[in-house]
């Protein structure tokens, strides 16, 4: 296997790329455990705060962004001869993000952990490990060969872009 070419520069600046955009909506250190500690079933402020040791402040600023970005819903609950309480189950979109996070585990178990990992998902059915992989839209997996990158943008955002390269003012 050779080396990739030399790359000058992405094929699309960061502010028109959905996964800069994720980044900077996700990113963050306590937003991923939250999002982490959520995906495996979290849902009650006190157990995040108790798990993570995370600052009540920085749980509260943080649980309210994954709310107002919709990935998380603020519901009210009460257990029996309690008052009410706020608990954030994650929305659709929130659980959306479990197979990024699991490739993310297969890269850390693989990287990190050098090959161990403390949990496995697994078929219910067969008992096999799930991994995650890059597969075709007719279910074929890639080979690492035959995967390029074709710049997919809008006629608005490509526009932008070559009137950006020609050293021309941009309107928004």
């Amino acid at each position: 296997m050779t080396d990739a070419p030399l790359v000058r520069r992405s094929p699309v600046p960061p502010d028109q790329c959905n996964l800069w955009r994720a980044f900077g909506l996700i990113g963050d250190r306590w937003t991923l455990v939250i999002l982490r500690s959520a995906l495996y079933g979290v849902r009650r402020f006190d157990d995040f705060q108790v798990e993570l040791e995370i600052p009540r402040s920085v749980l509260s600023h943080r649980l309210a962004a994954l709310v107002e970005l919709g990935i998380m819903e603020r519901r009210e609950y009460r257990e029996d001869g309690q008052r009410a309480r706020i608990e954030y189950p994650l929305t659709e979109m929130g659980r959306a993000l479990g197979l990024p996070f699991m490739a993310m585990t297969e890269w850390s178990d693989h990287w990190i952990g050098n090959g161990t990992s403390p949990l496995t998902l697994r078929s219910k059915t067969s008992g096999q490990r799930f991994r995650v992989a890059l597969i075709d839209e007719g279910g074929k997996p890639a080979r690492k060969d035959d995967v390029e990158t074709v710049i997919t943008l809008g006629p608005r955002q490509q526009a932008k872009t070559a009137n950006k390269k020609a050293g021309g003012a941009t309107d928004t």
